[in-house]
């Protein structure tokens, strides 16, 4: 499906597949308007997100554009960023974490918006953040993306990073954390809450990357355990990436 099929598929509605899955979308991003403050205290700031954050910084010039999709509360990556003197603009669709972002991190620019309007007239026309429309390709230094797309099934992973690259300028770079996992939308208990998410084993997803439009340039493999978790670590992946053409 091309972008404007897939606008005019969401244009459509409720009824529709897409409206279906724009609603999915919006319910998930609830359960993080929920969970509140709870988050940053089970999952505080991660290592391999941290040095992600500062390979961008040694990168990319002062003033350089980066946008931070699913950028929760803000914590780390927006801060990070924006206290080393880059221009940051954070999108995600829990209002309640962007409360959070724009009292933690008042020097970057927040939007609540939907990851899949990225690059559309929807960025516009629904959210109001006419830069990260079509107008807009092209315009970006840097993306990050970190336990975000995760929250998506795989057929909309492959979107979203088809509509980063387009945003961003050639050569323009992406760190990106997910967890390895064989999971496609797979239900998972979270804070109380349940979540669906999925996953890659770390050559599929060095092989979407690249299919994507981008150049792997490190893959940094992390144990992970929430705080005062019982499940067992999960092994997280973080890529420094370069885009291509």
């Amino acid at each position: 499906m091309t972008d404007e099929q897939t606008a005019a598929a969401d244009d459509a509605g409720p009824a529709s597949a897409a409206g279906a899955r724009r609603e999915e979308r919006a319910r998930r991003a609830a359960v993080f308007d929920a969970v509140g403050g709870r988050y940053q205290e089970v999952f505080p700031a991660r290592a391999g997100q941290l040095a992600c954050g500062d390979w961008l910084l040694a990168e990319l010039p002062s003033g350089a554009r980066v946008l931070d999709v699913g950028c929760g509360a803000g914590e780390p990556t927006a801060r990070q960023l924006a206290d080393g003197g880059l221009r940051v603009t954070g999108v995600d669709l829990s209002e309640g974490m962007l409360a959070r972002a724009r009292a933690a991190v008042p020097a970057a620019e927040f939007h609540r918006m939907d990851v899949l309007d990225l690059g559309l007239d929807g960025a516009a026309s629904r959210w109001g953040v006419e830069e990260l429309g079509p107008d807009g390709n092209g315009s970006l230094d840097a993306a990050t993306a970190f336990f975000s797309l995760l929250m998506l099934p795989r057929a909309e992973i492959a979107e979203t990073l088809g509509r980063l690259r387009a945003l961003l300028r050639p050569g323009g770079l992406l760190a990106l954390g997910m967890v390895e996992a064989d999971l496609d939308d797979a239900p998972l208990p979270f804070l109380e809450q349940e979540i669906r998410v999925s996953g890659y084993l770390r050559e599929e997803l060095v092989g979407l990357l690249e299919r994507s439009g981008f150049a792997v340039r490190a893959v940094d493999s992390r144990s992970y355990a929430p705080a005062g978790s019982a499940q067992p670590p999960e092994t997280q992946l973080y890529l420094r990436c370069r885009r291509t053409g």
